[in-house]
């Protein structure tokens, strides 16, 4: 394929100046978080918390805990050359990354409310970041402060311990990202030009030319990353080296499980390893696919995806099974005690499965991601955003308890990149498609068939199944299709595939009204409820779903789940705390036959609690805020 037009490319970065572009190169574009303005309860508490503490304390945590000074020992290094200053390289090698995420996530809080404060903050930063990077691009503290004596685990030359631990692809993996999200929000070129820099030296020096280092990335990161400067920019040779990253997995020297670099991944029918690495890794197939067209990687990530949706994922939406090698286990194997569910795996599912949806068009990807965004993902950050969990077990014997930082601070900086995005995620278009995947209080603005659509969303979701839409203007001439998804639960399917599902006998269904008349429409193989018609200004369409209590059993290969129920209402898991009950919750019996009762709280910002018995239960998501104590998810039953 060939390079983009120069004058292409200029048009491509003007565009970029002024707004964040929606070319994905897949065949549904998303609308844009900047062109959804949330005002929703539930989810503008979290959106307000992210841009009020969460962010702030990340940004602060980086100054606290050294990792702004391992720039500036880089810098002073390379200004005296001949001269080991002694620096100690500490941390971990990857402690770069925790201030290009928490750019990245400033950088979305910068697009939809300016704040010339924090824009200040970070032009000082990256004069710091910039003060690091060597003449020829390279970016990595860890060796950089100290050449002679870098970090251990980054070998003694570039790229050597690549594949084992250096991570210094991952490095220009949260770098790109981070400058691309600054560039669209400021149009300042400071951090993209350095991204670009390195990422140029990569291409120089990481491929399978002559002289070149023949490696891959250990921690998957730089495949997406790539994709996404190949879009900011044009530059064909950054979808090049992501593709090259992907082909090369499994035929360098490093074959190993944990870094699903056992077998090329074209080869690869297991989800399995770190299960962070692997999620990145099959973002970034399926970006490469989406990009060149590659059926063999749209085949390959599909039959990952159904081994996850099918035997590898929790009931809240997590993965990854065992602490050891923060990894998948065997199919089946999901213990709850010890279940690991890193927050960064959760959000990573988030990534795939949106993917997943701008590929194939069907509403079981959404079924996923709104069962990890509710559940295993915000279960890893405090209402407040202040504190949060790196595992996310579903059984607690009191030894749990979110921390406001970590050593390895992965999970808080990428919790920072995520929440403020959270809004770009509502909606898609494709053709004279608009979808509307996630029910929040919202207005939306974007174009259906190149002319403008507002839509204002009212709903109390999750608490409630009534979604009310009304079309603010649409001016697009003719008939277009509004497509509603119509969730799994309303269709008594917890999860794609059967691993989880209903063990009662209560039914849900759904009505939809269009300006107050009842329509006759059901799903379709897409999953999604579609109204075709030429919406006008004032429409109003009413989607009313069944919401109440249910329960959940395990297929029986799940060993740790046998003979028991969990309890969800809407997309929402419950658990029981021990802090609401009188009775032992880990040796608590739930009666099916006993009625769920559920009663709205405001504490903990508002939720629904389910009383079954003596039994007291709250939402998954909001346990461990009122101190340390047993939690359990998966209940005995009669």
């Amino acid at each position: 394929m060939k390079q983009l037009p120069f004058l292409a490319i200029i048009i491509l970065l003007l565009a970029a100046c002024s707004q964040p572009s929606s070319r994905t190169g897949y065949p549904i574009d998303p609308v844009p978080f900047t062109d959804v303005k949330v005002t929703d309860a539930f989810w503008g508490q979290r959106l307000d918390a992210s841009r009020e503490v969460t962010i702030p304390l990340a940004l602060s945590k980086c100054e606290e805990t050294g990792r702004y000074q391992n720039f500036v020992q880089a810098r002073e290094q390379m200004e005296h050359p001949e001269t080991d200053l002694g620096f100690s390289p500490s941390g971990y090698p990857f402690d770069d990354t925790d201030v290009y995420k928490t750019i990245e996530g400033a950088s979305y809080v910068l697009q939809t409310r300016p704040d010339a404060s924090l824009e200040a903050y970070i032009d000082s930063v990256l004069v710091i970041v910039a003060g690091a990077q060597e003449p020829d691009g390279y970016l990595y503290t860890a060796r950089t402060m100290n050449p002679r004596h870098p970090h251990e685990w980054s070998g003694d030359t570039r790229w050597s311990k690549e594949e084992i631990l250096s991570h210094e692809l991952y490095n220009l993996g949260h770098m790109v990202e981070g400058a691309v999200a600054y560039f669209q929000a400021t149009g300042k070129r400071s951090f993209l030009d350095i991204a670009i820099r390195y990422a140029d030296c990569v291409l120089r020096e990481v491929g399978d030319g002559e002289g070149q280092a023949c490696v891959v990335p250990g921690h998957q990161i730089a495949e997406m990353a790539l994709c996404r400067l190949y879009l900011a920019t044009g530059e064909r040779k950054y979808l090049d080296e992501a593709k090259f990253f992907l082909d090369y997995r499994g035929r360098t020297g490093i074959r190993e499980v944990y870094s699903q670099s056992h077998q090329p991944v074209l080869e690869q029918e297991e989800a399995v390893g770190h299960a962070v690495r692997a999620a990145y890794m099959y973002a970034g197939m399926a970006d490469v696919a989406a990009l060149t067209g590659d059926k063999a990687y749209v085949d390959a990530i599909d039959r990952i995806w159904e081994n996850i949706v099918e035997k590898k994922l929790y009931i809240t939406g997590g993965i990854g099974a065992t602490r050891e090698g923060e990894a998948f286990g065997p199919e089946y194997y999901l213990p709850n005690h010890t279940a690991y569910c890193e927050t960064c795996a959760a959000i990573g599912l988030c990534y795939v499965n949106h993917r997943m949806f701008l590929l194939h068009g069907e509403s079981k990807y959404y079924d996923v991601l709104e069962r990890t965004l509710y559940n295993g993902l915000i279960s890893g950050v405090s209402l407040d955003g202040g504190t949060f969990f790196y595992p996310n077990p579903l059984e607690s014997h009191g030894e749990h308890q979110r921390q406001p930082w970590f050593g390895c601070a992965c999970c808080p900086s990428n919790v920072s990149r995520f929440i403020p995005s959270l809004p770009g995620y509502v909606y898609a278009v494709r053709d004279d498609k608009l979808y509307v995947n996630l029910y929040m209080s919202n207005t939306v603005t974007t174009e259906v068939k190149g002319a403008p659509v507002t839509l204002s969303q009212h709903t109390r979701y999750p608490w409630s199944g009534e979604v009310r839409i009304t079309f603010d203007k649409s001016l697009v001439k003719g008939p277009y299709e509004l497509k509603l998804r119509l969730p799994g639960w309303v269709q008594s399917e917890v999860t794609p595939g059967g691993l989880y599902s209903f063990s009662d006998a209560k039914d849900t269904g759904f009505t939809v009204s269009v300006n107050g008349e009842k329509v006759d429409v059901q799903p379709g193989i897409d999953g999604y409820l579609t109204l075709e018609r030429k919406w006008k200004s004032g429409d109003e369409v009413l989607l009313q779903m069944d919401m109440i209590p249910r329960l959940v059993k395990a297929d029986d290969r799940v060993e740790a789940d046998r003979g028991r129920v969990a309890v969800e209402k809407g997309p929402i898991v419950y658990c029981a705390e021990q802090v609401d009950n009188t009775i032992p919750v880990l040796e608590a019996v739930l009666d099916p036959a006993a009625p769920l009762v559920v009663s709205h709280d405001d504490a903990l910002c508002g939720i629904d609690r389910i009383q079954s018995g003596e039994l007291n239960l709250i939402p998954y998501y909001a346990w461990n805020h009122r101190g340390k104590g047993d939690m359990i998810v998966w209940l005995l039953t009669l």
